[in-house]
């Protein structure tokens, strides 16, 4: 059975892959905000937030927490993450907040030892593989989660709509079901082998006979029951987030990991602490481009703006002499971070992002993650939070600048980013997409803050992607003139900008018109992202 269905899921793969698909999504716009999000049940709780009298942070932790709930494979409780904060009102007006995982502080790094003819991982990343995959699946794979302190300290700082409110249509949407569609049906056939060996995972996301749940056409969209995560965020909506590090549910928690083996311990979780920074100012040109600073991908695009000295182009759809200063500065940027970062190369992780604007100018970059697609494929028994496998972004290999240690934060390829022009915040972007994510960001900001490109037609403009692999992976649709002039710099790779794999990543922008208007997209290949006008 399971060789059949591996069979058959490589089967769909190559068909999804080698189609060529030509989908649009309409950019959208609103006189009071817009939210945009990778599904469009987040992006309307956000924008009912924002209709409601919520500002952009309030719309955040609101969209944060239902993408959790109806898309809980990429991102969600169990995870961590970063926010970018841009308030217009302030004079120091771009922040940062880092929640990002980290390894436990009673962690034995001997139980990770190399598997046997030392092979890459077959997951994200091209470490040496680790014995019985303990770093990628499992309860040893998980690190302390950082999501609920994030955002809880957005909260205590710029929002103003309680605790509450916010988190309602979450455990709405939780107590409701997952609603099982055919891209969850995807997602779930490819960690189906793992998922069924936890049970509280297997009784969410499998039927009966250890197969993805599947929904049935000409019907309505089943929905799947959640386990005991609508009670939890019930509790946490009650209590506060404190409760989930020094509470009742930190302590179901600990319960339900010492369970299963491994080392996250109360103090952990009791001492975790979510920061509040200054945002890595990258001056480009006529903008500002405020990313996120230390182990993001923030540094790695200012690199790649500070290379592209030769980008001669000031306006317009980008020319092919464009492409190729792009595809070179990526390039050295990815190869120092590589050497000197501690990073590796890594594939399609299960990242989330969500862009937000509100009616007072403010804007939030929120990018969420489990690292992998159903993290750590865990979800713990007593609290129905699905885990994140943290411990993957550590290089198993000792003595590397990112090797794995007690108590220690990881490098990761987030980069919500907020621009700013004429000294107001322009727009909010971020995007999923593991190492690809930067590469999207960096020339969709080009695209829109530099070349002044129409949001629609920046956001059907096909993209390249140089991100540590050797080469340049190139849209078909960009022509032999942008090959040529690419691989006269680095060999060049065509790959379809598909459903299924996604090769570009998977961006959403929510901007501010000189007018004073909004407007939004989500990356058009993305099945269920949507932006919600208010």
């Amino acid at each position: 059975m399971e060789n059949r269905d591996a069979l058959n899921f490589l089967r769909m793969l190559i068909l999804l892959y080698h189609q060529k698909w030509e989908l649009q999504k309409k950019t959208v716009r609103g006189a009071n905000g817009v939210v945009s999000s990778q599904h469009y049940l987040a992006s309307e709780v956000g924008a009912e937030i924002l209709r409601a009298g919520g500002n952009a942070v309030d719309a955040a932790i609101a969209t944060s927490f239902a993408v959790s709930v109806v898309e809980p494979w990429m991102s969600g409780l169990g995870g961590g993450g970063y926010m970018q904060v841009a308030l217009a009102d302030k004079a120091t007006n771009y922040k940062t907040f880092h929640f990002g995982m980290r390894s436990p502080s009673e962690i034995d790094t001997d139980y990770y030892p190399l598997a046997e003819g030392n092979f890459s991982s077959g997951d994200l990343f091209s470490w040496p593989s680790v014995l019985e995959d303990r770093n990628i699946i499992g309860f040893h794979s998980i690190g302390v989660p950082g999501q609920i302190a994030g955002v809880a300290k957005a909260h205590a700082r710029y929002a103003t709509m309680p605790w509450r409110e916010l988190l309602q249509p979450a455990i709405d949407l939780a107590k409701r079901g997952l609603p099982i569609t055919w891209s969850m049906s995807l997602r779930c056939l490819g960690a189906a082998k793992e998922l069924k060996q936890f049970n509280a995972s297997r009784e969410i996301y499998l039927d009966a006979h250890d197969l993805p749940l599947q929904p049935i056409q000409g019907q309505d969209i089943p929905l799947s029951p959640l386990g005991k995560l609508p009670m939890t965020l019930e509790r946490l909506a009650e209590a506060g987030a404190d409760d989930f590090y020094r509470g009742d549910i930190a302590q179901t928690i600990i319960a339900d990991l010492r369970d299963g083996g491994n080392a996250i311990t109360a103090t952990d979780l009791s001492e975790y602490n979510a920061q509040e920074t200054d945002s890595l100012a990258i001056p480009y040109r006529d903008i500002t481009v405020h990313a996120t600073p230390h182990l993001t991908a923030g540094p790695t695009m200012a690199r790649v703006v500070s290379l592209a000295t030769d980008l001669v182009q000031r306006k317009g759809t980008p020319e092919a002499s464009t492409y190729a200063c792009w595809a070179s500065s990526l390039e050295q940027a990815y190869n120092e971070r590589l050497a000197t970062m501690g990073d590796t190369i890594d594939s399609n992780g299960c990242t989330t992002h969500i862009s937000i604007a509100d009616k007072h100018g403010n804007l939030v970059s929120l990018t969420q993650t489990l690292l992998s697609v159903f993290g750590s494929r865990v979800t713990l028994p007593e609290t129905g939070i699905l885990m994140n496998n943290g411990i993957y972004w550590f290089n198993p290999l000792p003595n590397k600048p990112n090797s794995l240690a007690p108590n220690k934060g990881a490098l990761c390829n987030m980069c919500p980013a907020i621009v700013e022009k004429n000294g107001k915040p322009y727009f909010a972007i971020g995007a999923s997409g593991g190492r690809r994510i930067m590469p999207a960001v960096f020339q969709l900001i080009s695209m829109i803050g530099i070349l002044e490109m129409e949001l629609d037609a920046a956001a059907h403009q096909p993209r390249i992607d140089v991100s540590g692999e050797g080469r340049c992976t190139v849209d078909p649709e960009l022509g032999l003139e942008i090959r040529a002039a690419i691989e006269k710099r680095m060999p060049v790779f065509v790959g379809e900008n598909s459903v299924f794999p996604t090769l570009y990543a998977c961006p959403n922008i929510a901007l501010i018109e000189p007018s004073g208007e909004f407007a939004g997209f989500t990356h058009p290949m993305t099945p269920t992202s949507a932006t919600v006008a208010v």
